[in-house]
């Protein structure tokens, strides 16, 4: 796994992914099965999401304040900030088209 913007982050991020993964590994395989109707998938999808805030949550605020922290320190935040302005994200991508180019 790749180490952070700063190195004082990466212990933490590598906590954070480790959580992630084992997570995200438990998540894919019901959400499958969970996908029978859209009040399953909801229901499944909340579940879910209280696991991972339960699992990870804590280290992930702890590893988001050392990455922002790192962007201060850095001058990049202003770079960010500029970005942003210039191009706001409004709304989401739309999904991909389900017509494939073969």
């Amino acid at each position: 796994m790749a180490h952070s913007l700063a190195a004082e982050c990466t212990p933490l991020k590598l906590q954070y992914d480790s959580c992630f993964n084992a997570w995200f590994e438990g998540y894919l395989e019901p959400a499958v099965a969970a996908a029978s109707s859209p009040a399953q998938r909801e229901a499944f999808s909340q579940r879910k999401a209280a696991e991972f805030n339960e699992k990870c949550g804590k280290i992930w605020e702890k590893y988001r304040a050392c990455v922002e922290k790192a962007v201060k320190e850095k001058g990049l935040d202003t770079l960010l900030q500029q970005a942003r302005d210039e191009n706001p994200l409004t709304e989401p991508p739309p999904p991909p088209s389900s017509e494939s180019s073969s």
